[in-house]
């Protein structure tokens, strides 16, 4: 019968996350892809900020001023952010939580957080606040009321982990996608890799066994006084990037991906392309975003499978 195409499509993280596989029999697909969804759902329990119970919120309310040990999963997640940040100058930065909740605060508002409850946001924010001992697998805070986000970086790694997942069970022809982030494996039959599609762009994309992220200013963002903040905070400033811009990065594998595409928005040109010589075989594009009529961005948003 030769492999056959399935595709498969959950919420989870907050966004839809499609599976599109290979296999031979649709009872190994489904097998493989529930195990998949699974292993997401289990990464969304450690690593969520809106989940009050998770494993990142139970630090963040216990790790203050003393060591508490965490599961391999979340401490290596925040391993790789600490690094990140530290070659970015804070930049990229998981400690922005105060910052990305006033943020959101003022999404349901409209109204920007005064003078006062952003310095207090502020002082809670800052990568040297969060310690790691890699000796103790273990986390310590050094201020009180600290919130980490992991929003640029948990869905690029939840995506590496579903497509070892699907390995596991024999699938290896694989792309799964969490919003910007696309995660592929071996490419599909009679073809030399998946093809994605780039918006503004004439060409396709051809993704395999490597990483696509996208992020940028486009999307998620509150309008105040006819100036656009964006989702993602920019640390220097302590709100929402007010710059139209777009970053795309190839990688490896998704937790590289995503975390540079959220630090390459932050820094812009030419900072992204010193960040790109740290990662070998790294390609990160940075482009401004330019609005039609209607204020809609001509460049569009994140690749699409198609």
């Amino acid at each position: 019968m030769g492999l056959q195409r399935y595709a498969f499509n959950q919420i989870r993280m907050g966004v839809d996350t499609p599976i599109v596989v290979y296999a031979e029999r649709e009872e190994q697909a489904v097998r493989a892809c529930r195990a998949a969804y699974a292993r997401i759902t289990t990464l969304e329990e450690r690593m969520s900020d809106y989940r009050a119970e998770s494993e990142l919120n139970l630090l963040c309310q216990h790790a203050v001023g003393r060591w508490v040990k965490v599961s391999p999963e979340l401490f290596y997640v925040l391993w790789r952010a600490q690094t990140l940040a530290r070659q970015t100058e804070g930049a990229f930065d998981v400690t922005v939580g105060p910052l990305v909740r006033l943020w959101r605060e003022a999404r349901r508002t409209g109204k920007l957080p005064d003078a006062a409850t952003l310095r207090d946001a502020k002082a809670r924010s800052g990568y040297r606040l969060l310690e790691l001992s890699l000796p103790r697998r273990a986390v310590r805070l050094k201020a009180e009321r600290m919130q980490l986000d992991l929003g640029g970086i948990a869905k690029g790694y939840a995506c590496d982990c579903a497509l070892r997942e699907l390995r596991k069970h024999g699938i290896t022809r694989a792309l799964i996608q969490m919003g910007g982030d696309i995660v592929a494996g071996d490419a599909p039959p009679d073809s030399p890799g998946w093809k994605i599609d780039l918006p503004n762009s004439r060409n396709e994309l051809l993704l395999k066994n490597g990483a696509l992220s996208t992020s940028g200013s486009t999307e998620q963002y509150v309008e105040i006084n006819g100036v656009r903040y964006a989702h993602i905070i920019d640390p220097r400033t302590g709100l929402g990037l007010t710059k139209l811009i777009l970053a795309r990065v190839r990688a490896r594998d998704g937790i590289t991906a995503d975390s540079l595409a959220t630090a390459a928005a932050v820094l812009g040109e030419p900072d992204a392309q010193r960040l790109e010589r740290l990662y070998k075989g790294v390609q990160i594009t940075v482009s401004q975003v330019r609005l039609n009529h209607s204020g809609q961005p001509w460049n569009g948003s994140h690749g699409r499978l198609t």
